[in-house]
């Protein structure tokens, strides 16, 4: 075993002896920062808490993230006492308790969890010998001082900030109303104008597609029908193959029809998940409602393959609308030999997404996963949590698959896990299935795992019928829920996940790292209060979220030499490629019309997903993203600028200021203008509101006098615009003096910069 000054020497830091000194009573920044952060809360915790693996031991430990103030210092002082103890507890003629444990000696449950020479164990060492008072060796490295937080941080401008809102949720640009309202009440005002958005139904389409982003249901595997099992609907799910299409003529034009036809019912049927997710939303409702709905949607389309249309379709606006959906219950589902579901109520028992055969099928079970792939999702989509961070990966699988019998129930490196997922994977027994039908296993479900429930709470036996309402009535009442949604909508507004802990304690940043995660983290809980207290509606996430510093923030007043600093700050405000479905709704918001091509074709190469096998987005530009860019440019460009110029001024959105015979360098005056027309579009494009001796419109301008002076010195060159950009009713456009193509150059230039095509 190494000595503790040989591993910080191996570390490379400077050395100096401090002096012995009386015992520490009390937890100091030093316990705070080392002790508990780099060997308490990423080693111990998730073990020894009140309901861990070791809630039967001395050693009880309390989360201190996100807590604050006086419950943060009680949270330390009870840890710094649980270490205390640890450190005098010792036989004669042995180191502590709190050395030998955590290197898997004096039968630790848990085995080790530290190597003896690791820089924790050399943590724990020296919190030993302050405890004994006794001389300790300590690197002499100048230490970070952390300062406020958001010293130094600029905050984005209120009309920014609506502008970035309602781009992002809503599709548009801001009324002149709504920047009237915050221009006059600042943030204030802000609320009321988040309500009005929130009733538009791009909204709903926008919440749709982030919270698909997190639960993938789009993806799940095949037609969208074969979540309709033939046991249970063979005489319903292929409806459409039976629809009267005599009145088209030709066999042909027949058929096509019917597969038209499938196709939109398969995306009706596959839309569900996220129209129960926009219901619930648009309705004001409790977002608990998600896995505690005792309905599901259906629309007039997938209302027929579940074989219940004539019982719903009395609720439609139009039976014709294959993409209108209103809430259903399915009654208890029967098999072909007549076999009928267990139900109490004559129902289905519905569970919002718990019990939707999209869900299901999205996360498919095997015979050796049992179910635990739907239970590790539970844990991420509605707790927050990757069980997969629960405990180190196992050095020897193969040795512990031969000393024990039942590995996930014997061996304390499985047993971390297992002691969760199970349980939970047992409460989807009724779908045990890889297609997500409803189906219990033949032989009932296995003996060899922990037995169904929810972290120490069993299933009850009369409530097995209904084990998926009860899994959501639970997850409802669980705060980490509304902390999960909060992070959930924090990764809709700002395209990133909500910060994790820093888990090597070698990383020279790993403190200000910490601290970035924590104060991340106390914002997120704060929000997450307001939501349960407002009944989970989740519209007030929106609101808090948009309002955070966190999300406001949008530069820094000076540069940052101090890497410490940096690491604080690195995840503050938005800054991110836009998503293939955002800069269409951008370029259709700015220029009245989608591009049309990124969200389609060029969606995967573009850093879309499909849900399926792409489930991540891109966040940073490939080769392929810059040629599509600046595809994009010339292409939008080409397609606007000259019927722009050809509208009425009021009516012209790029250039209503100006026209095509105003020409450089023709007058003083004439320039005035054109540098005008440039702030207006830099304005409109890129919310960039700058005078007109700006440098950038001074460059900006010298692009478009550079086209129109290069357009004159060359010969031959027809004084039409483009055949491909410059037709009004089929017929070119007149440019005499290439001030249409100057535009385009402009145009073309701007849509290439950073605050156009990035939040």
């Amino acid at each position: 075993m190494k000595p503790f000054c040989t591993t910080l020497l191996a570390l490379g830091l400077p050395l100096s002896l401090v002096g012995a000194g009386k015992p520490a009573s009390s937890p100091d920044d030093w316990f705070v920062d080392e002790v508990w952060a780099k060997v308490g809360e990423l080693s111990c915790l998730k073990c020894h808490n009140e309901s861990g693996e070791a809630e039967d031991s001395r050693f009880i430990l309390r989360e201190t993230i996100p807590l604050n103030g006086a419950e943060l210092q009680a949270a330390h002082e009870a840890n710094f006492e649980a270490f205390a103890k640890m450190a005098r507890m010792k036989k004669t003629g042995y180191p502590p308790r709190l050395l030998l444990k955590p290197i898997g000696e004096m039968d630790h449950e848990g085995e080790r969890v530290l190597k003896p020479d690791s820089t924790g164990h050399a943590i724990l060492k020296t919190f030993v010998q302050r405890m004994e008072g006794k001389p300790v060796v300590e690197p002499t490295v100048e230490k970070y001082k952390p300062r406020s937080f958001f010293e130094g941080v600029t905050m984005i401008g209120n009309e920014s900030l609506l502008r970035r809102l309602t781009l992002s949720l809503a599709g548009r640009l801001p009324t002149a109303k709504e920047k009237q309202t915050v221009q006059k009440k600042s943030l204030a005002g802000l609320d009321a104008i988040l309500e009005k958005l929130m009733t538009e139904e791009a909204l709903y389409g926008r919440l749709k597609e982030g919270f698909n982003d997190i639960f993938l249901t789009d993806g799940y595997d095949g037609n969208g029908e074969l979540i309709l099992s033939y046991d249970h609907f063979e005489k319903t799910r292929h409806w459409y193959k039976k629809h009267d299409f005599s009145q088209i003529e030709g066999k042909r034009e027949r058929q096509e029809a019917l597969w038209e036809m499938a196709r939109v019912y398969r995306k009706a049927i596959r839309s569900e998940p996220l129209e129960l997710i926009a219901h619930v939303v648009r309705n004001d409702r409790p977002f608990t409602e998600i896995m505690t709905a005792n309905y599901m949607m259906v629309s007039p389309y997938s209302a027929r393959g579940y074989g219940i249309f004539d019982q719903v379709k009395d609720r439609f606006k139009d039976v014709e609308n294959p993409f209108e959906y209103v809430p259903a219950k399915l009654p208890a589902l029967k098999n072909k030999q007549g076999k009928a579901q267990e139900s109490k109520t004559g129902f289905y028992p519905h569970a919002g997404l718990f019990s939707m055969f999209h869900y299901l099928r999205r996360y498919p079970t095997t015979e050796t996963n049992r179910n635990r792939l739907r239970a590790r999702m539970y844990y991420q989509h509605f707790l927050g949590i990757d069980v997969m961070e629960l405990a180190d990966q196992v050095s020897d699988a193969a040795a512990i698959d031969v000393k024990y019998e039942t590995p996930w129930m014997e061996a304390a490196d499985c047993v971390v896990c297992h002691r969760s997922i199970d349980p939970v994977a047992g409460l989807f027994q009724d779908f045990y299935n890889e297609d997500g039908h409803y189906g219990p296993r033949k032989d009932g479900w296995f003996q060899d795992m922990f037995v169904p429930g929810l972290e120490g709470e069993d299933l009850p036996k009369e409530d097995k019928w209904r084990s998926m309402q009860w899994l959501g009535e639970r997850t409802a009442k669980d705060p980490r829920f509304a902390v999960a949604m909060t992070e959930h909508v924090w990764y809709v507004l700002s395209g990133r996940m909500a910060l994790r802990p820093p888990q090597d304690i070698e990383d020279p940043l790993f403190t200000p790292r910490r601290r970035a995660y924590k104060m991340q983290k106390q914002e997120i809980a704060e929000v997450a209060k307001l939501f349960a207290k407002a009944n989970f509606n989740l519209k007030g996430i929106f609101k808090e979220l948009a309002k955070s510093p966190f999300y406001r923030a949008d530069g820094l007043k000076a540069a940052i030499d101090n890497p410490h600093r940096k690491a604080e700050l690195h995840d503050l405000g938005v800054t991110r490629l836009l998503a293939p479905e955002q800069l269409e709704r951008k370029i259709e918001a700015l220029f009245g019309k989608r591009w049309g091509k990124v969200e389609t074709e060029m969606k995967i190469l573009y850093g879309g997903i499909n849900s399926q096998t792409v489930t991540e987005r891109l966040t940073e530009p490939s080769g392929a993203m810059g040629a599509i860019q600046r595809i994009m440019a010339n292409d939008v460009s080409c397609k606007h600028v000259t019927p722009d110029l050809a509208l009425i001024p009021s009516e012209r959105r790029l250039f209503p200021q100006i026209e095509k015979d105003v020409v450089p360098g023709s007058s003083p005056g004439n320039d005035l203008k054109i540098r005008k027309a440039i702030v207006h579009l830099r304005s409109h494009l890129l919310d960039r509101h700058e005078p007109i001796d700006h440098p950038e419109v001074e460059r900006t301008f010298k692009l478009f006098s550079a086209v129109v002076s290069e357009a004159k010195k060359r010969k031959g060159i027809d004084k039409r615009e483009s055949y491909f950009c410059g037709r009004i009713n089929g017929k070119r456009v007149q440019d005499p003096h290439y001030t249409m193509r100057g535009w385009r150059a402009v145009v073309t230039y701007l849509l290439r910069q950073p605050e156009f095509l990035y939040e």
